[in-house]
């Protein structure tokens, strides 16, 4: 009892900022490109609901570790539903990390 009062205490002190700092393109034709990759997969798993795509979210792979993440220029993630995030945090996801990564 007391492990799982201390882990909810060290969970509840972790922030996973929904924001990098960093820019999402480079230059005006990446930022074309990503948005053309995002816009055609939302319009091809349009009607599935249990695929997520999503451009420039940040993606932490572990819990309890903020510093490792990634920030893909679009992702995309079969099993999972469609809603907004402010982050993909994979531990609230059923573990399942995103199956096609576009950079």
């Amino acid at each position: 009892m007391m492990v799982t009062e201390l882990k909810n205490e060290i969970e509840s002190e972790i922030i996973y900022p929904d924001s990098d700092g960093k820019p999402m393109a480079d230059n005006t034709l990446q930022f074309r490109w990503i948005t053309m990759i995002k816009a055609n997969l939302d319009w091809l798993f349009s009607q599935d609901d249990n695929v997520f795509v999503a451009g420039d979210l940040l993606w932490y792979p572990l819990e309890g570790d903020n510093k490792k993440r990634l920030a893909p220029d679009v992702m995309v993630v079969f099993c999972r539903p469609k809603e907004e995030r402010g982050s993909y945090q994979q531990w609230k996801e059923d573990n399942i990390a995103p199956q096609v990564v576009f950079e």
